[in-house]
């Protein structure tokens, strides 16, 4: 027994790298990753039975907090992070998180299956289309410009639709612990014109704050397995730098593509289950 325990925390700690990196990079949180994973362990290990879709949310939630602090203070660093930007989002998205949080005990497990898989392709649809242009599909009525790389980009936003959609974001971000990047990050390129690297860095600003709120309320709660955020702290905090470090550096395209791809198998595997049809 305490050599299966000792293997599946190694196996944590890596998944929190892994799940800080991507996370970072992109803007995510690395919830879409870190849920999965704890759901699939209380299916293969008796020691871990009792994590419910809750745990595993309240669980990745306090992660999301190491993982968007560290790399927000990377980010910071780069001077990438549009703080006003980030400070109007959180004033939705952080009382969205509370809600998402309380609502996760209405959940029944094979429903939070189905409704997690289609969230989690979603998301991978909404990564694709962050390759295209950006396009004025909302009329901004505030207009911003940062220097990025030596170049002044220039993009904006609409007041009141940016809180509107940042409530719904704060809202899955509570209820399925993902951390709300996956869908604030398309929302600011495809709506907004923001530029990736200032909607990743942005996004985690954000994400670091809104998750403070909602591991609160999962932690009142007692949705929280402090052994498993004890193995994958290290990592996430650890990837929440080198995602932040590879963004700065590499074009993400292929990157993105491997995620969208696992985001795909992950989801169908989740969705196959919740149909109980493996």
């Amino acid at each position: 027994m305490i050599h299966d325990l000792i293997w599946i925390a190694l196996l944590w700690l890596i998944v929190g790298w892994i799940a800080g990196t991507f996370g970072s990079l992109v803007g995510l949180g690395g919830g879409v990753i870190i849920v999965p994973m704890l759901l699939f362990s209380a299916t293969i290990h008796p020691q871990f039975a009792h994590i419910t879709p809750a745990i595993a949310v309240g669980t990745s939630m306090l992660l999301i907090i190491l993982t968007a602090c560290s790399s927000s203070l990377s980010y910071a660093k780069q001077g990438k992070i549009d703080f006003t930007v980030g400070w109007l989002f959180f004033i939705a998205c952080g009382p969205g998180a509370l809600i998402g949080a309380y609502c996760t005990r209405f959940f029944p497990v094979d429903r939070f299956y189905i409704a997690f898989s289609l969230l989690m392709l979603l998301v991978a649809f909404l990564l694709g289309l962050k390759k295209r242009p950006p396009t004025k599909r909302l009329r901004w009525d505030v207009h911003r410009s940062k220097i990025i790389d030596g170049k002044v980009v220039e993009y904006g936003y609409h007041r009141l639709s940016a809180l509107g959609l940042a409530l719904f974001v704060g809202f899955c971000s509570g209820l399925f612990g993902i951390g709300g990047g996956s869908l604030l990050v398309p929302i600011m390129v495809m709506l907004y014109g923001f530029p990736p690297h200032v909607a990743t860095a942005t996004s985690m600003f954000t994400i670091f704050l809104t998750s403070i709120f909602g591991s609160a309320a999962h932690v009142v709660q007692g949705n929280v397995d402090w052994f498993a955020v004890l193995c994958l702290a290290p990592g996430s905090w650890i990837g929440g730098h080198s995602g932040a470090w590879i963004a700065s550096r590499l074009p993400s395209q292929k990157l993105l593509l491997i995620l969208r791809i696992s985001f795909m198998i992950v989801a169908i595997r989740m969705l196959l289950k919740g149909l109980h049809l493996i």
